[in-house]
């Protein structure tokens, strides 16, 4: 083989490993849930083993997983942030803040970025969690940061939007919407789209922090925007969902849920799908285009989490501490994950991961659950030790009862 074919065939051979999952596999996760269509869900690379297991922390854990090269970054109620192998759920390492950890993190090249109720924003080393810089801002912080380009975007429940240099952790500049931020920002073109608990949602100049537009809803806005073929979607605490035109502000349409919306939408592109939650239980598919309900699906408890998609499948999490995988064109039910089994229930706020065929979430006992959606099964939950104890305590219990009462009868 000569010189040229053998340039013509590696060249051949480095352009397939660059399209390969593997490369998709260690792209940055620069955002809540991922992309600007909130789909949180990334391939697997070919050498990956998944296992199911579970993480405990000392906190609940309502931030949801970043992740980069098989490992989960994550904050939990107790004030760390956390890097763990989703190989084998084994630490990495953790970094202990003054107040919880509900923001999730986003990854940009060597540096994760998080915000904690301690008021700072954090710039991680991700091998080992060293502080790059921290930047205060005037109250906690529970939004997630957007990193965009030398920029990290995120809110703060002193009511200001922040923009911040990435390399420094120096302020380019902030906007006050007069209530706390604990949406997080997405980008659209020019500008950045945000919530407020005033009840807005903005639209701001990423370069300046200028407003080109806001919108008034009924009631808080935590939720955090999606954004798809120049709308923006959001819900809002007056219990709707808002389509809005990017450019001017105008709505598009609006569709009632019933109850308050915190959970944030997740758009499937490919069939103009659009997964949401409200605090009645219900996850809606809503289309796109018009606002039309295609399907519901009721939950034991309040929807705040925001939906994973991966394959024709959508993942989430409900107060009633069930998580849930459902088909996403008919809303039927493929199977569910309960870490209490019904009995020992606690809220699931952290919205999922999704990661090849396996399923990373958060849970309000603390812990971190990896979950294989091809097997449809999950860890053994710690639970169960409590509840083998509780049954065995409660037989001896018996038998010592019924002891003592045939003695009585006897002794009668």
């Amino acid at each position: 083989m000569n010189i040229k074919r053998k340039q013509i065939l590696l060249g051949f051979m480095i352009t397939c490993l660059l399209a390969s999952p593997v490369a998709v596999a260690g792209a940055d996760w620069n955002m809540f849930h991922e992309n600007a269509q909130r789909t949180g869900y990334l391939d697997q690379p070919a050498d990956f083993t998944p296992t199911v297991w579970y993480f405990s922390t000392q906190g609940s854990i309502k931030s949801s997983p970043a992740i980069l090269n098989k490992v989960a970054y994550f904050g939990s109620s107790d004030g760390h942030i956390y890097a763990v192998n989703l190989e084998d759920g084994t630490k990495l390492w953790d970094y202990k803040t003054d107040g919880a950890v509900v923001s999730s993190p986003s990854i940009s090249g060597d540096y994760l970025y998080v915000g904690s109720k301690d008021g700072y924003l954090y710039a991680q080393d991700i091998k080992n969690g060293d502080v790059k810089w921290k930047y205060k801002s005037g109250n906690s912080l529970e939004s997630s940061p957007l990193v965009s380009n030398n920029m990290v975007y995120v809110g703060s429940n002193d009511g200001r939007v922040y923009a911040i240099y990435k390399s420094n952790g120096t302020k380019k500049w902030e906007y006050n919407t007069g209530n706390a931020v604990k949406s997080s920002p997405i980008i659209s073109g020019d500008y950045l789209m945000v919530g407020s608990d005033d009840g807005k949602i903005y639209a701001l100049n990423k370069e300046n922090g200028d407003k080109k537009w806001e919108y008034t809803t009924g009631d808080k806005v935590q939720s955090s925007p999606a954004v798809m073929n120049n709308v923006v979607y959001v819900g809002s605490d007056d219990g709707k969902l808002y389509a809005i035109n990017t450019n001017n502000g105008t709505l598009k349409w609006n569709y009632d849920m019933g109850k308050p919306v915190a959970s944030s939408p997740t758009i499937d592109t490919n069939d103009n799908s659009l997964f949401v939650g409200a605090d009645n239980g219900k996850m809606m598919c809503l289309d796109t285009r018009n606002g039309a309900e295609k399907w519901s699906y009721n939950a034991s408890g309040a929807v705040k989490t925001s939906a994973a998609v991966v394959d024709n499948k959508i993942v989430f999490g409900s107060d009633g501490g069930t998580v849930y995988i459902v088909n996403k064109y008919n809303g039927n039910l493929e199977w569910n994950y309960n870490p209490g089994y019904g009995i020992i229930n606690q809220a699931i706020q952290s919205s999922p991961a999704v990661y090849g065929n396996m399923i990373y979430i958060g849970a309000g006992d603390g812990a971190l659950y990896a979950l294989n959606n091809d097997k449809m099964n999950g860890p053994t939950s710690i639970y169960t030790y409590y509840l083998v104890g509780a049954l065995v305590i409660l037989v001896v219990f018996l038998v010592a009862v019924r002891t003592i009462r045939n003695r009585r009868k006897k002794s009668e």
